[in-house]
């Protein structure tokens, strides 16, 4: 008898949904139902050999019954075969389980679903109340375009993944560029992308990153502001693991490579040069001067140019487009077309003047991250018009447009390109130099103004001034150098602004005064004889050289010097060695 009960007495598993422990033979039925939301109360039979199994002590949080009175356990009832009625769903893909979750309101309550029925559409979605019944709020209408607008910048949400959407650069990776065709084979070398700030440099490595994912490439960016050196070798760790063991190509993009110091970017080199890791760096200052030389030899330097205006209108359309905001023609805004028609093709409510874009793209000069999150700024603030209710919305969304004063307001001021301690720098103070020297007077107060309004110290302009009034005036002017360093001294006495048009008037005169670089040449050819000369420099003549002393006299310190103003006559005598004798620097000749 004890091994016939030992026999029917059947192991116990325990279900991996509601966590019950069932006889084996019925565990698969009880997972289907319960799966499907039918069987998660169900128990063993009473009559099972081995008596109940003891419920799980483990608390679980249940949703309301589907019935909506009454306790649970007064529902159940045992159905033939020991099965049981239907059991509490979870709500496993409920939102809003906390405490913080928002009950439905009473008149609007769901309807009541049998088990496996799916929840209806409309329901996915919370409605705005003010609708009403079938009602579908615009698919970019005023709030929605809001939440477009939230969080992270329009310039990041609307960066291009494929370079056929890349724009502004084609002589770097146009059609029948090489490496256009290099990226497009996902064959990506080593690269230093250098240009101006917003001209497209992280959109590129960007693309680069979605076509070398898709291929199996790692891709690892990191930030020059913010890495460490440890962090670099730790990344070139795991790519000689992914080489080794997987045969994976890593690709190390660094953005503002040039914020590295030199002996950090070394620590790139043997890595580059095996092919560990293919390095892209990021950089708005010239390479030449900020990238090792040795790195420099083992990438590929892509100059990016700043964006032209049509690309800048090219971009900004695109991204009018994508908010699904119309762009009004000069003829439609002074007719003033906005009727219900319009409002058809302007998904969102909201217009924008062709010259608000024409004139955004002009004053962003070249950054296209400027152009969009003035763009950015210019909607949101027209957005704070509108009206909460959104059944005013349609109405008055419409007569909404964007204007060139909007965008101007925006921005508040042109935005220039200037960095004081960058190429920009010297280019802007070439540019002055060399329209002095031209006598250009406008060109030379545009440099100047450049410099002055994009933060440059006054008293650097100065000195170099200064330096000018000697090296391109000189002699052609001598009171030009006098009125250079009166510029300096009052800049430095009052200083900015006041004393931007001391400067004004400094550059002015020197694009008006004849021109003269006799001594500057001179000097120059002096200094050339100098370099040039082989051997020991000439010893001074003796009758040039002071005698203080009997001694020194004794030896023929001065001997045979004639004192100029002892003479009536002039006085023929020799100054320069004797290796010397006949030359003329100012003429670049012997005699």
């Amino acid at each position: 008898m004890e091994q016939t009960a030992a026999a029917g007495e059947e192991p116990l598993v325990s279900c991996p949904v509601c966590a019950r422990e069932l006889p084996a033979p019925s565990i698969n039925a009880h997972l289907d139902r319960c799966l499907q939301g039918e069987g998660g109360d169900e128990r063993p039979p009473e009559g099972g050999g081995g008596g109940l199994p003891q419920p799980c002590k483990k608390k679980r949080r249940l949703s309301k019954s589907p019935e909506g009175n009454g306790s649970s356990s007064s529902r159940r009832e045992e159905e033939p075969g020991g099965s049981l009625s239907p059991p509490p769903v979870f709500p496993l893909f409920q939102k809003g389980r906390g405490s913080g979750a928002r009950a439905p309101p009473p008149a609007a309550a769901s309807p009541v679903r049998g088990p496996g029925e799916e929840k209806p559409r409309g329901e996915e979605v919370e409605k705005d109340p003010g609708l009403g019944p079938g009602a579908s709020s615009p698919a970019l209408g005023g709030q929605n375009l809001a939440s477009k607008l939230e969080g992270t910048p329009l310039a990041d949400k609307l960066r291009p993944d494929t370079l056929g959407d890349y724009m502004g650069q084609d002589r770097a990776v146009g059609e029948q560029t090489l490496l256009r065709s290099l990226l497009e084979a996902h064959d990506v070398p080593s690269l230093i992308l250098w240009g101006p700030p917003g001209c497209g440099k992280t959109t590129l490595a960007h693309i680069i990153a979605k076509g070398s994912k898709k291929k199996g490439t790692r891709f690892v960016t990191l930030s020059a502001t913010s890495a460490k050196t440890s962090d670099v070798r730790e990344v070139i760790s795991q790519a000689q693991n992914e080489k080794r063991l997987f045969k994976r190509k890593t690709i190390l993009f660094i953005d503002e490579i040039h914020r590295f110091n030199k002996s950090q970017q070394d620590t790139f080199l043997p890595h580059v040069e095996c092919g560990t890791v293919t390095l892209i760096g990021a950089t708005t200052e010239n390479p030449s001067f900020q990238v090792n030389s040795a790195l420099l030899s083992r990438c590929r330097v892509i100059v990016l140019e700043k964006l032209s205006v049509e690309a800048m209108e090219a971009i900004l359309t695109r991204a009018l487009q994508s908010l699904g905001i119309r762009i009004l023609s000069p003829e439609e805004r002074r007719a003033g077309s906005m009727n219900g028609s319009d409002s058809k093709t302007s998904e969102s409510g909201m217009c924008i003047e062709k010259t608000a874009v024409s004139t955004l793209a002009y004053l962003c000069d070249g950054d296209a991250r400027t152009g969009l999150n003035g763009l950015q700024m210019a909607v949101q603030a027209q957005l704070t018009q509108l009206p909460h209710q959104s059944n005013k919305l349609s109405s008055s969304a419409n007569r909404i447009v964007i204007t060139e004063d909007h965008v101007k307001e925006g921005l508040q001021r042109s935005h220039i390109l200037y960095d004081r301690a960058g190429e920009e720098h010297y280019n802007c103070i070439s540019a002055l130099h060399k329209s002095m020297r031209g006598s250009d007077e406008n060109a030379s107060l545009y440099w100047l103004a450049r410099m002055l309004e994009g933060g440059e110290d006054p008293l650097y302009v100065a000195r170099r001034l200064v330096r000018f009034a000697s090296e391109d005036i000189g002699l052609a002017d001598p009171l030009a150098l006098t009125q250079a360093v009166a510029a300096y001294q009052g800049c430095h006495f009052i200083g900015m602004p006041e004393c931007e048009v001391l400067l004004a008037q400094c550059v002015t005169y020197f694009a008006r005064a004849p021109k003269s670089i006799e001594v500057y040449s001179a000097y120059s050819n002096v200094k050339t004889c100098l370099r040039n000369h082989e051997g020991p420099l000439p010893p001074v003549p003796l009758h040039l050289r002071n005698a203080p002393t009997r001694l020194m006299k004794d030896i023929g310190y001065g001997k045979g010097y004639k004192y100029n103003p002892m003479y009536k006559e002039p006085v023929d005598q020799e100054y320069l060695p004797k290796e010397l004798k006949g030359v003329d620097f100012f003429k670049e000749r012997r005699m």
